[in-house]
């Protein structure tokens, strides 16, 4: 039975990476899949930030077999809302698909946010049918989504399910600024602050089968919870004193 897919105007798939090189050659591989079943008109981004391991070998050779893929390489590591920035940055297409380079999600999966885009919709986000993490990272999770949706007034479901299909021209419009792991947040509260409508969709999420997650490096969960807190009063305090100077 053939199945039709529902098909957008271009696209520009963005990694960020950090030390995956055991998966960022998978991802692209997956990542050309998809976008040929929504599009004619695409790119592959992948910002490798300040990677140690062999993920530089790996994606200059990726870069060479594959014209549609553009390398940014950062001479050290400046963090995940950095990395993430730069490729929203060299992005050119109309739509923005983003997910990380470490095989948690499956890029083949985008076809399933193309497919939620309807009149009234602006962007799609995905969540996570299950989390495929150790059980301390789960329960981290949680409390971290329950926080966030309490302090910042988050809708969605999944505010760190890092599988998203955003329009270029909202990315351009919000200015991201976080250079963490919050930048997420600082994406979803921004767009959602706008006005814009967000449609969700169940994606699956993976174990890690490669290399080490940076998230309890005590200087990055440092840095992340005082970036939350300056985002708190950017993006709440600040707009609740201009809401009642009015």
């Amino acid at each position: 039975m053939n199945v039709t897919v529902a098909r957008i105007s271009s696209v520009s798939a963005v990694f960020p990476a950090y030390n995956d090189g055991g998966t960022i050659a998978s991802m692209v591989t997956a990542a050309l899949i998809a976008l040929r079943q929504v599009t004619d008109d695409y790119e592959i981004i992948v910002t490798n930030d300040g990677s140690r391991d062999y993920t530089v070998q790996v994606l200059d050779e990726l870069a060479i077999r594959y014209p549609e893929l553009k390398v940014i390489h950062h001479p050290y590591n400046q963090g995940y809302g950095a990395a993430l920035r730069t490729g929203f940055a060299a992005a050119t297409k109309d739509w923005v698909f983003y997910t990380d380079g470490d095989a948690q999600y499956n890029p083949l999966e985008l076809v399933d946010l193309v497919g939620a885009l309807r009149p009234g919709v602006d962007m799609v986000n995905g969540y996570k049918l299950a989390r495929h993490d150790s059980w301390l990272r789960i329960l981290i999770g949680k409390a971290y989504h329950q926080l966030v949706a309490i302090l910042f007034g988050i809708r969605i479901r999944d505010v760190d399910c890092d599988f998203r299909l955003i329009p270029r021209r909202v990315l351009e419009e919000i200015k991201l600024e976080s250079v963490s792991g919050a930048v997420c947040l600082e994406l979803v509260k921004k767009i959602q602050d706008a006005g814009y409508v967000f449609a969700e969709v169940p994606v699956h999420h993976y174990s890690r089968k490669y290399g080490t997650s940076q998230f309890f490096n005590p200087w990055r969960i440092i840095r992340t919870f005082y970036q939350l807190w300056q985002l708190y009063k950017q993006l709440v305090l600040k707009r609740e004193r201009r809401t009642h100077s009015q």
